[in-house]
């Protein structure tokens, strides 16, 4: 039998700081029995970084899942995600986070003022953009299981809303008219990238013999 299929129920370290994605991400692995930890909690010290030199959202993901993994020994899953904005070839993708070339508590907001800046003039229409979100579960052994999720919309004209973080008061998903920072959470987390990503790691969960147990 498989790691993945022996180790239940687990103990799966995140591969992130962000409080925000740890919620999203326990709310669906918890229905598996999958207990999501902190770095914190999982004895990783908060000047432990990693090296993102993936030219992908998928090798960055699996980068960051794997040195969490190698430092704890135990299960960890990571997300790689961003925004890609068509007008902009692609622009910021897997550099989404360090846009601005900035950090701190900033980071986010002077992200977003770069990307409207480089927006000016463009038409609404010609904003097309998508969130795209690539999740890893890693296991001690070297099995994982990765997962996409997209959702495709637009970018908004100025910041709208006050929830949510990174480009969420600018990204207008498809069918709607609101940014993902005036949605609730539950709104959101029914149609985010992130939620795709999550709902196809259940398939793949499911294939391996997991069961949900709540």
């Amino acid at each position: 039998m498989s790691e993945l299929l022996s180790k239940r129920p687990l103990r799966v370290v995140a591969a992130t700081g962000n409080i925000n994605k740890i919620y999203e991400i326990d709310d669906i692995t918890k229905k598996y029995g999958i207990t999501i930890v902190s770095p914190t909690d999982a004895g990783i010290p908060e000047d432990f970084t990693v090296i993102e030199d993936g030219d992908t959202f998928e090798e960055n993901s699996l980068i960051k899942a794997k040195a969490f993994m190698n430092y704890t020994n135990i299960a960890a899953i990571a997300d790689d995600s961003g925004l890609s904005v068509d007008y902009l070839k692609g622009a910021p993708g897997v550099h989404s986070a360090r846009y601005a070339d900035v950090e701190g508590e900033d980071q986010d907001r002077m992200n977003r003022e770069l990307l409207l800046h480089n927006l000016v003039g463009v038409p609404y229409e010609k904003r097309t953009a998508r969130f795209v979100s690539v999740i890893t579960l890693i296991f001690p052994s070297g099995e994982y299981l990765a997962a996409r999720g997209e959702v495709e919309g637009h970018i908004a004209l100025k910041e709208m809303g006050t929830r949510g973080f990174g480009y969420d008061p600018l990204f207008i998903p498809e069918g709607t008219d609101k940014t993902f920072s005036q949605m609730t959470a539950s709104e959101k987390n029914e149609i985010s990238h992130r939620a795709n990503a999550l709902k196809k790691l259940s398939r793949l969960l499911e294939k391996q013999g997991y069961e949900e147990k709540y």
